[in-house]
């Protein structure tokens, strides 16, 4: 195999491995927001934040800088991930916390 090649394969299969950390922190994360939802359900508390979601959106835009990844970005995967996360809490408060 040419040695372009073999760098190739090297950097996929790293960028493979990243994929694989990303998926489980995303469960990982996604499982504590459910607790999150119960906990909100449980208590009459709305299902979004709007304040909270405008510091994490600050604090995403920077580290997003600080670690040279575009803060738009940054920006719109959070807001990806609070909207699903907003439709789970949604959902856990319109089944009931039972």
């Amino acid at each position: 195999m040419t040695a372009p090649m073999e760098q190739l394969l090297r950097l996929r299969a790293s960028i493979d491995n990243l994929d694989a950390v990303l998926l489980h922190t995303l469960a990982e994360r996604f499982k504590l927001t459910q607790q999150v939802g119960l906990l909100k359900a449980s208590n009459d508390l709305p299902p979004a934040d709007k304040d909270r979601e405008a510091k994490q959106i600050a604090r995403l835009r920077e580290m997003a800088d600080t670690a040279g990844l575009d803060p738009e970005f940054a920006e719109k995967f959070l807001n990806f991930i609070v909207a699903e996360v907003i439709r789970h809490h949604e959902k856990i408060r319109s089944e009931g916390t039972d």
